[in-house]
C-alpha cells in the first residue's frame, strides 16, 4: 500500500509536465489514434464485420481512503456489419480500505450497442451514439465498495476527427437511473482524448475526463488527466496502457493514481484467426 501511495505521489507531481511534452511532440507522419481502451472515453470506432475486439486488463485505483483493483477488467466487442458493435464489460473488483480488510467480488457490467451513424472516412467527420445499461449490484457488495447501484442507462454520444498531426475524440453522455433502481443519482460525464501515432506505429494520447453528480451532495464530482498508448506486439495483439491522476484536488473519492496496463486482441472471420490486417 505505501509503495502504490508513493508511485501515485510521484505521478501527481509529474503528470502535466508529461501530459504537455506529449502533446509538443506531435509532429508530421500521424496515422489514426482513436480512443477506447485504455482510456475512459469511447470513440465511433467498430471492429468491422465478424470481426472480435477483445481487452483484458488490470487496472488499479488509488484514493486517500484506499486503494482498489479491477482484476481483471474484461471488455469484449463484436462487429455486426461495419457501422454496429455489440459490447460487454465486466470487471472483479478487489478493494482494500485503510484499515480494513480486503473484499472481493464482481462488480457492475455494462452490456451496450454502439452505432456510428456518420462516416467521412479518417480525415472526415466520424459519430456515433452508443447507450449501454449499467447492471445493479447488491447492496451487500455495495457496502463492500465493489461497485455502484444500478441499474441505469447510459446515453453517449462520441465524435471523432483529424486536427493537422492530431486526432481528436470527444465523447459526451448521460446516466439516467432505470425506474425502481436504489439510486437516483444523475450523472453527466464527458471526455477528449488528442493522440498521434509514430511512424514506430507506438501511440501516444492524453486525455481529460470529467464525471460528475448533477445531484447535489452525491455522487462523483471528480476531472482527471491521463496519459497512454498503444503499441503492436504482434498482427493482432496490441499492448494498452495508460495513468492518471485527478486534477481536482485530492478529497475523498478523488483519484490519487488510476491505471490501465492490458492486452486488446483483434481476431476477423467470426473469431476463428488474429485480424492480421490490424496493426
Amino acid at each position: 500500500m505505501r509503495m502504490i501511495r508513493g508511485i501515485a505521489i510521484a505521478w501527481w507531481r509529474s503528470l502535466p509536465r508529461a501530459a504537455s511534452a506529449l502533446l509538443l511532440c506531435m509532429g508530421p507522419l500521424a496515422a489514426h489514434a482513436q480512443a477506447g481502451p485504455p482510456y475512459l472515453t469511447n470513440d465511433p470506432g467498430t471492429p468491422g464485420n465478424g470481426n472480435w475486439e477483445i481487452n483484458l486488463a488490470a487496472m488499479p485505483t488509488t484514493t486517500h481512503s484506499g486503494t482498489s483493483w479491477q482484476l481483471p477488467q474484461i471488455d469484449i466487442n463484436f462487429g455486426l456489419g461495419d457501422r454496429i458493435q455489440l459490447t460487454y464489460e465486466a470487471n472483479y473488483v478487489v478493494a482494500t480500505p485503510d484499515g480494513g480488510p480486503t473484499q472481493g467480488g464482481w462488480g457492475n457490467g455494462l452490456p451496450g450497442i454502439k452505432w456510428r451513424f456518420l462516416d467521412q472516412g479518417e480525415d472526415g467527420w466520424q459519430m456515433s451514439v452508443f447507450p449501454q445499461m449499467e447492471t445493479g449490484i447488491s447492496t451487500q457488495a455495495q457496502a463492500r465498495g465493489l461497485g455502484d447501484p444500478g441499474p441505469r442507462l447510459l446515453l453517449p454520444l462520441e465524435v471523432a476527427h483529424k486536427l493537422g498531426p492530431v486526432d481528436v475524440n470527444v465523447e459526451a453522455g448521460y446516466f439516467l437511473p432505470v425506474h425502481g433502481a436504489q439510486d437516483g443519482t444523475h450523472e453527466r460525464i464527458l471526455g477528449l482524448v488528442a493522440g498521434h501515432t509514430f511512424a514506430s506505429e507506438l501511440e501516444l494520447d492524453a486525455e481529460v475526463y470529467d464525471d460528475r453528480s448533477t445531484t447535489p451532495g452525491v455522487g462523483p464530482h471528480q476531472t482527471t488527466l491521463d496519459v497512454g498508448g498503444r503499441y503492436p506486439l504482434h498482427p493482432g495483439i496490441i499492448a494498452l496502457f495508460m495513468a492518471g491522476r485527478s486534477i481536482s484536488g485530492t478529497g475523498a473519492g478523488q483519484p490519487e493514481f488510476f491505471g490501465y496496463f492490458g492486452v486488446q486482441i483483434l481476431l476477423s472471420r467470426y473469431g476463428t484467426q488474429l485480424n492480421t490486417d490490424a496493426p
